[in-house]
């Protein structure tokens, strides 16, 4: 993978680090640190300008992609930040 770190996240942690009190930007340079992956330096920018809905469209290709419901799945990530 020409070079790329593969960064496991679990996003139970991501939970509990923005639980915790973490600015998630914050949270996301952190990821992003040493990291090649053109998807997430993408996203990253997005995040950086405000982008929220390029973001939503991002997030919701890449559900699509994996065969994933992006409402039922965003669903499920807002219930663990109650």
């Amino acid at each position: 993978m020409r070079g790329e770190k593969n960064m496991n996240v679990n996003p139970l942690q991501l939970i509990q680090l923005i639980k915790g009190g973490q600015n998630p930007q914050q949270l996301l340079m952190s990821i992003m640190q040493n990291n090649n992956n053109p998807i997430l330096q993408n996203a990253m920018g997005m995040a950086q300008q405000g982008n929220a809905s390029g973001l939503e469209m991002l997030a919701r290709n890449i559900a699509q992609q994996k065969g994933i419901d992006y409402d039922k799945a965003f669903a499920e990530f807002q219930s663990y930040l109650k």
